[in-house]
């Protein structure tokens, strides 16, 4: 196989072996597999196994006799190949930072606390992802940016008004909002970065703090579309976030 090519691996190099999972609107039974193999057929596995259905909905649990879905895990392969020079991906333009050299960027180039406001905004109520970012444990063995004396941190938490957010960014004097979005249903998340975007263009102008969300479900290629400064996706760590900040918010250091 030509360098930079490659397929999907299984059981041995190359064998193009996947395994995906969807649900299928078809009662649980030997229909609804033949339903999941045709799928799996269309998407280019072939041959392909049901190693796992179950039956979900309905009156009876999951799994019940009146299940009005199933649920499928499917297992086969593909020939499909991947050309790896073809790649398009947003590479990090900054370096990465230790908490002590964010710390002293921002005192002595910036010469005061950053205000960094964090929250999850409409209906989602999932905190982990901000918490993770934000709070003094952090996440992935590092330290949440409260962790950061240079930084002033607040988590406003979770189901955060959009126009409460930008009073509070106002009050505050927020140099950055961060934001979480973890309900993905109907593209919630991109349909509440756009509203926030606005929000704060309507509201602040020029004068709008650095607006940065993150998600497991957001491309970070996104980021002008959606109208917000920083996209980050899942696995982020709070390293990333504060070395970020650094970049777009603290001058530059001189050089003689």
């Amino acid at each position: 196989m030509p360098e930079g090519i490659v397929r999907p691996y299984g059981d041995t190099t190359g064998d193009g072996m996947v395994q995906t999972s969807f649900t299928l609107p078809v009662p649980p039974g030997p229909r609804a597999d033949g339903a999941a193999l045709q799928l799996a057929a269309k998407m280019g596995i072939e041959p392909a196994m049901v190693v796992h259905s179950t039956g979900i909905g309905g009156g009876g649990g999951a799994g019940g006799a009146d299940a009005a879905f199933t649920f499928f895990v499917v297992y086969g392969s593909v020939r499909h190949l991947v050309d790896l020079d073809a790649v398009e991906v947003e590479e990090r333009a900054y370096p990465l930072l230790s908490p002590s050299e964010v710390n002293a960027a921002v005192k002595t180039r910036l010469r005061r606390s950053l205000v960094v406001l964090g929250a999850c905004i409409g209906t989602d109520a999932h905190t982990v992802g901000i918490d993770a970012i934000l709070n003094l444990k952090g996440f992935a063995g590092e330290k949440g940016l409260e962790y950061y004396r240079e930084l002033q941190v607040a988590n406003l938490g979770a189901q955060v008004s959009v126009p409460e957010l930008v009073r509070a960014a106002r009050a505050r004097k927020a140099d950055a909002v961060l934001v979480s979005q973890v309900v993905t249903q109907k593209d919630a998340h991109l349909r509440n970065t756009r509203e926030l975007a606005g929000a704060f263009r309507e509201a602040m102008g020029e004068s709008s703090p650095l607006l940065v969300v993150g998600g497991p479900r957001f491309d970070p290629a996104m980021a002008a579309e959606l109208g917000v400064d920083k996209v980050f996706g899942r696995g982020t760590t709070p390293g990333e976030v504060a070395s970020y900040l650094v970049h777009a918010l603290v001058p530059p250091e001189e050089t003689s």
